[in-house]
């Protein structure tokens, strides 16, 4: 699919088709995704008066073909704001048509009005698509290993 396209702000009308991604999404992650409760509480963490999660979805004739998702948080070792990648996924008719690279600069343009220092976000190991695709947006990675702990 290579129509023309709107980076957008999503909205509640969009919710059932985000959470269809959502799930597409963690599914190609080989990651573990339940839906339950979890509309109810996007709904509350995206349109709330102090939102805390930013969505902008891709629309395409009409349908949705993809989503990002950030935050905002502080660094303390560079003592500034930087702005969190959460999510970034498009559908793979979507792919390798130049909407990626359009999210990524319009994520830098938005990072740039609220003063971050940087853009941060990960990507499995095994997603060697994803690692091409930043490197090509000179993106540079740093070799972590992320820890969740249950609470």
């Amino acid at each position: 699919m290579t129509a023309d396209y709107l980076i957008r702000a999503v909205t509640e009308n969009d919710l059932d088709e985000l959470m269809l991604m959502i799930q597409e999404h963690a599914d190609y992650e080989l990651a573990e995704f339940t839906p339950e409760h979890k509309k109810e509480r996007l709904r509350k963490t995206i349109f709330s008066e102090h939102a805390k999660l930013n969505c902008w979805v891709v629309e395409q004739q009409e349908k949705l073909t993809g989503y990002v998702t950030y935050t905002f948080d502080y660094s303390t070792w560079d003592a500034a704001d930087f702005m969190y990648m959460d999510c970034l996924y498009l559908r793979e008719a979507t792919r390798g048509n130049g909407i990626g690279t359009a999210i990524i600069q319009k994520l830098r343009n938005v990072a740039k009005e609220k003063s971050c220092i940087n853009i941060q976000w990960q990507t499995p190991d095994f997603n060697e698509s994803a690692i091409r695709f930043y490197h090509k947006n000179k993106a540079t990675s740093k070799n972590k290993v992320r820890f969740t702990l249950s609470v």
